[in-house]
């Protein structure tokens, strides 16, 4: 049999419209923009692309970042990113091409004479260029093309930036080339394999808060606590100093990482404070708060805070469901059936479920999606009683239009009840009251579906024991309800009734049910 892929709890994704204007915002696609539109009349560049110095101060001077003294470095990576995405294309040329001072500037600036700039100088004089530098056809779809297009472009210049960060840094590189020319990577102490997984698997950790709860994941997670969440072991209460190390380590690489990640804008970053970063043994560590009080009194901001962005949570999503991982979205069920429908609501965080039910109401009438609902919501089966609990949260959400539906199933043994409840639950006339073979019925489906979303919880405890306080006689009467999970129900009551006596009669009326059936 084939194995079963992994399945990851659905999210909410913002519009491909929404998407495509974060991505367009993003630092690094709207510098990798600009420049590729700066290079649109075509601009000689070195072979491979690659833009020499002076060019990289015309660069950064075009972007608004002359004044910073990492500008050329920024102005370097979002030309690569335009190179990369098919924003800008590179055409080789056989014979070299004279650098031209014009081509040294944002909008072909000159000296006034003519000549080069003497600042430039030194950047023409050291060499012919080899190649030219235009425009791509990924431009034009940047104004050009739909919302899908743009989010391609810019998934394609993420992934080129996730592998960036997963590589070491190119000063360890160089420092590892032998004599021969060869890189020792056994000496680098690098894995690329590894550290790909250990990236993906941090953005994985952070996709998932995401689904589970996207209240606390608007909220950015401290780097600490992500670093710690890969490193320390589920079972260990307290790390070793080993594992504290590593931790320490894991915090410096990803905020390394996330820096380069940022202006994708995959991630909203806070950095490390640069003066809590020591060299250890030529290592980057953390400084640790000394005392449980310094860690109390301490800026946890200081460490670190990351978060997903809605583009963010679209990529990790994409890139799962590449590599066959199982990653649904809201909206994934609206035009599935009910019984599909039904059978994945209960695995969803409540936000989602209601989110998804809502989306696949919209697609049909009230009263039909009533009808379809309930049709589906049928059955003996073991999972039957969650179907209908599943039937009944979702109807709640139908308007009163859907009425009709459930008039056509007051008679009916599995649906009578619920069909009572959400009608009375709207103030409808001309109910008829349950009886009471019913309402132990409904009564015992209603508990047989907690039980297999809870289990022993603390609600459903506090649920057995008001019911058996309501009614004396509810054993006298339950252990004789004809319904496939009635002695389960009534020992799950005799485990979770707090009264022994009363837990003692459960279990009585279980074995009843038992020799009944």
């Amino acid at each position: 049999m084939p194995e079963e892929r992994p399945t990851m709890p659905p999210v909410r994704l913002h519009t491909d419209a929404e998407l495509a204007r974060d991505a367009l915002a993003a630092p690094l696609l709207a510098r990798a923009v600009r420049l590729a539109r700066w290079a649109e009349p075509g601009r000689p560049v070195a072979s491979g692309g690659a833009l020499p110095e002076s060019e990289l101060s015309a660069a950064a001077e075009l972007l608004g970042l002359a004044g910073d003294e990492d500008g050329p470095l920024y102005a370097a990576q979002a030309w690569q990113l335009a190179v990369d995405t098919g924003l800008v294309e590179i055409e080789e040329s056989e014979e070299p091409t004279p650098g031209e001072a014009s081509s040294s500037r944002p909008g072909g600036e000159s000296g006034g004479d003519g000549d080069p700039d003497p600042a430039d100088g030194e950047a023409s004089a050291v060499g012919d260029f080899s190649a030219v530098a235009t425009s791509g056809a990924e431009l034009r779809l940047i104004g050009e093309g739909g919302p899908r297009d743009i989010l391609d472009i810019w998934l394609d210049g993420f992934e080129t930036v996730l592998a960036d960060a997963a590589a070491p840094d190119l000063n360890d590189i160089a420092d590892q080339i032998g004599e021969d020319g060869e890189l020792d990577l056994d000496a680098l102490d690098w894995n690329p394999e590894e550290e790909a997984e250990f990236l993906d698997g941090v953005l994985g950790n952070l996709y998932l808060l995401t689904a589970l709860d996207e209240e606390a994941a608007a909220a950015p997670v401290p780097l600490p606590a992500l670093a710690a969440s890969m490193i320390v072991p589920e079972d260990m209460d307290e790390p070793t100093d080993d594992i504290l190390e590593e931790v320490s380590e894991a915090m410096v690489r990803l905020d390394d990482q996330f820096r380069l990640l940022a202006p994708t804008g995959l991630i909203d970053y806070q950095p490390v404070d640069e003066a809590l970063i020591e060299e250890v043994d030529g290592e980057g560590r953390i400084q640790e708060p000394e005392t449980a009080q310094e860690f109390e009194d301490e800026d946890v901001s200081r460490y670190g805070m990351v978060r997903l962005t809605p583009l963010g949570v679209y990529a990790v999503r994409a890139r799962m469901v590449e590599a066959g991982i199982d990653a649904p979205a809201v909206g994934d069920l609206a035009d599935k059936g009910a019984g599909i429908l039904l059978e994945a609501l209960p695995g969803h965080p409540e936000p989602a479920a209601q989110a998804e039910a809502e989306q696949w109401l919209a697609r049909r009438t009230p009263e039909g999606a009533a009808r379809e609902l309930l049709a589906a919501a049928r059955g003996d089966d073991e999972d039957a009683p969650l179907r209908r609990l599943t039937c009944q949260q979702t109807l709640s959400l139908a308007g009163v239009e859907a009425e009709p539906a459930l008039r056509e199933v007051l008679d009916d043994r599995h649906l009578g009840g619920l069909a009572r409840v959400w009608l009375a639950e709207r103030g409808v006339a001309d109910v008829p009251e349950p009886s009471e073979e019913m309402v132990f019925w409904l009564t015992v489906d209603t508990l047989a579906a907690q039980l297999a979303t809870e289990g022993d919880s603390a609600e459903l405890r506090d649920l057995v024991r008001g019911l058996v306080d309501q009614s004396g006689s509810f054993f006298d009467s339950a252990w004789r309800v004809d319904h496939p999970a009635t002695a389960d129900v009534l020992e799950a009551m005799g485990r979770l009734h707090p009264d022994k006596e009363a837990a003692k009669e459960a279990r009585k009326a279980a074995f009843k049910a038992r020799s009944r059936a």
